[in-house]
């Protein structure tokens, strides 16, 4: 096996011509050069100088070796910077998974971030439902999965996961502007006993977490419509279809719609960053601390980034994703 210090010395010797003059060089002794000499001529079982008494003759082994080493010492010192800028975050690949209300508020900021301060590293984004997310996190297909829990529908992560909340989403009823209990800065849900809703598809997180809301006040709310998709809702809302319980994520201010808070107890969405525990991607760091970066652009009253660093494995669930199953916004 060929040593790279050993190739190295060579090439020097060969260009200065003199042991000495490459000792002196190099910050060797003479007799140091002479053994990594020797013991490159051993490994290649040929002579690189014709020695004398009085002088040494490069021969053309030695020539040849200096100048093809010289390519492989300039791909060796590529590939340690290279392994220098992965170590260090500015190369290498980060996979992310995200649900489409973060993917379109929080995720743009941090991917900007990334890739304005590191632009040689990829970034590869996958939008996906939640619960889709998790296994791949496992599997290693993703390095990190936004995914959220409602206080109201709890969630758990498998231990093998580290949890890190970002972001605190109030949960918000949407009115349209002309509807009479749209007049305050807060609504009383039992007001809206006889109202019709939108809802998110039946046996989703959201869907559930407003059934869970609204028997707390004394009524089950009249569910006359559903999507996943909040763009759909906002306008079902505006144009005085019906009114909706949604995520802060999910509203988009517009003319002809208000978005109040409950009475009561604040009632919240939690998102999340998980990722595998030992996972050593040295992208890592930086995309969280990106994401986390991400939810201060966007904070506002019904958006709050937290300064949890970490989250136990019960932010409302069980190590298994548990019915009901999330929606998947």
């Amino acid at each position: 096996m060929l040593n790279p210090l050993h190739l190295r010395t060579l090439s020097v010797v060969v260009r200065t011509g003199s042991f000495a003059e490459a000792a002196r060089e190099l910050g060797y002794t003479p007799s140091a050069v002479s053994q990594q000499i020797s013991a490159l001529e051993r490994a290649i079982g040929l002579p690189l100088f014709e020695r004398s008494a009085h002088s040494v003759r490069t021969a053309d082994a030695a020539h040849f070796i200096a100048e093809r080493g010289a390519e492989l010492l300039a791909a060796l010192e590529g590939l340690q910077e290279e392994i220098g800028a992965f170590t260090s975050g500015r190369l290498g690949r980060l996979r992310l998974g995200t649900f489409p209300t973060a993917g379109a508020r929080v995720v743009p900021h941090a991917i900007a971030s990334l890739t304005r301060d590191r632009p040689e590293a990829e970034i590869l984004l996958d939008e996906s439902e939640p619960d889709d997310c998790l296994p791949a996190v496992l599997r290693g297909d993703l390095d990190i999965a936004l995914v959220y829990a409602y206080d109201l529908v709890p969630r758990s992560w498998p231990d093998e996961l580290t949890a890190t909340a970002l972001l605190e989403e109030s949960l918000v009823v949407l009115l349209p502007s002309s509807h009479t209990a749209a007049q305050g800065a807060r609504v009383r849900l039992e007001s809206l006993r006889e109202a019709t809703w939108i809802a998110s598809r039946d046996g989703s997180a959201g869907s559930t977490c407003l059934l869970r809301l609204c028997a707390a006040h004394g009524f089950v709310p009249r569910i006359a419509h559903r999507s996943n998709d909040y763009d759909v809702v906002q306008g079902l809302v505006s144009a005085g279809v019906g009114v909706a319980l949604v995520p802060a994520l999910g509203h988009q201010p517009s003319e002809g719609l208000r978005a109040l808070r409950p009475f009561g107890n604040p009632v919240r969405r939690t998102v999340l960053a998980l990722h595998r525990t030992a996972n050593t991607n040295p992208l890592l760091p930086p995309a969280l601390a990106a994401l986390t970066a991400a939810c201060e652009a966007v904070a506002s009253d019904f958006l709050t980034p937290t300064t949890r660093a970490t989250v136990p494995p019960t932010v409302g669930v069980s190590s298994r994703p548990t019915n009901p199953p999330v929606d998947h916004r």
